[in-house]
């Protein structure tokens, strides 16, 4: 199985960006972007894309898979 590891956190906080200004940017909710940095939730493709966009990167930087043992 394969986790996906983000770097979103670091990233807005490298750019000084709060959670609910890069909410309000990608159009949706502070609680998402949140459960996002946490690991509860999966964006869809077209919000990585738009979270790479305003992060300044590459979905590819903002996402890193990692085996998981089992």
């Amino acid at each position: 199985m394969i986790d996906v590891e983000n770097t979103i956190r670091s990233r807005r906080k490298e750019r000084g960006i709060s959670q609910e200004e890069l909410a309000k940017r990608c159009g949706v909710s502070r609680q998402t972007v949140n459960a996002i940095e946490n690991d509860k939730y999966d964006p869809t493709l077209a919000l990585a894309f738009r979270l790479a966009q305003e992060l300044g990167t590459t979905v590819d930087g903002l996402f890193t898979p990692e085996e998981r043992q089992t």
